[in-house]
């Protein structure tokens, strides 16, 4: 009976193993590499953990990303009437925080521009931009809300010119967000889904900083703080059938690797949940130095 229900807890700790291992892989199709060395037992947490937004995206919605569609029922969808006066009232925001939307990255170039922004336009409106549009406000004489009604944005549409397709999305490296006060002490992969960066800090000083791709809407990067369960140097995800080099796995079968396919398509692809790197050498670097067991932030 002994060696029964010793061979049980075997074969369900593999099978648990298996399961968190293989649950990532780019959106689209790459050749198979060569599987790594099962990994430890430790691997077979699945469970997603969440914390509070640091940028004031609601919590608790497991399916907001920044891929979110424009469409949807935010202040931003009624943005195209900001040139009506009648339409959209200088006392209803056109854009505000917790808008994720094309205009909402208009916005953000418009803002780089004036040298109020230094991060890449996400789309996204968070804190960063919310200070941004803040600063314009008290300089111009606006009413500070760090919201963008309808004076608010025509006074920036014309002091600025409109965006280039390289100002909206930058082929050149994305500008580390300011990071997490959770990623202040110890070792840290500090991942900001705002910027698009990955700092790896010790002891709340900046070592080395990358750009990262996250999951789509319907396959989300989860938030929070996780460890590093187990590594492995060369990975193949069997339910995507998608190589995951210099892997390190935080939640369940969502991992840090590095994605031939972002460094070939870059922001016109997705993950299905893991944080893709497309600098391999620095990825390379980076996996010799973190350790089972380091901290990883994900947050907004």
């Amino acid at each position: 009976m002994h060696r029964q229900r010793v061979m049980a807890r075997t074969l369900g700790l593999a099978t648990a193993v298996a399961l968190a291992a293989t649950a990532c892989g780019s959106q689209k199709t790459e050749s198979t590499g060569s599987a790594s060395t099962a990994p430890s037992a430790s691997a077979a947490v699945t469970t997603p953990e969440s914390s509070p937004s640091s940028d004031d995206k609601p919590a608790g919605d497991p399916s907001a990303s920044p891929s979110a569609s424009a469409s949807s029922a935010s202040p931003s969808a009624s943005a195209s009437a900001s040139s009506s006066p009648s339409a959209s009232p200088s006392v209803k925001a056109v854009m505000a925080n917790g808008d994720d939307s094309e205009q909402v990255r208009e916005l953000q170039a418009r803002l780089k521009q004036l040298k109020l922004m230094s991060v890449a336009p996400t789309g996204f409106y968070g804190s960063k931009t919310t200070t941004a549009v803040k600063s314009f406000q008290s300089r111009n004489g606006l009413t500070a809300s760090g919201s963008v009604d309808a004076e608010t944005w025509k006074k920036i549409q014309g002091l600025t010119k409109k965006p280039t397709a390289d100002e909206l999305r930058p082929p050149t490296v994305n500008e580390v967000d300011a990071p997490d006060p959770r990623c202040m002490t110890g070792r840290v992969m500090c991942i900001s889904k705002e910027s698009r960066t990955l700092a790896w800090m010790i002891d709340g000083k900046v070592i080395s900083t990358m750009d990262v791709r996250f999951g789509s809407e319907n396959t989300p990067t989860r938030e929070g703080v996780f460890d590093v369960g187990w590594k492995a140097k060369e990975w193949t995800s069997t339910i995507y059938h998608t190589p995951m080099p210099y892997a390190m796995f935080f939640s369940g079968g969502q991992a840090v690797h590095y994605s031939a396919d972002f460094a070939a398509r870059g922001y016109s692809g997705a993950s299905h949940g893991c944080v893709n790197v497309r600098d391999k050498a620095k990825l390379s670097k980076l996996f010799d130095d973190v350790k089972v067991g380091d901290k990883v932030v994900v947050y907004w």
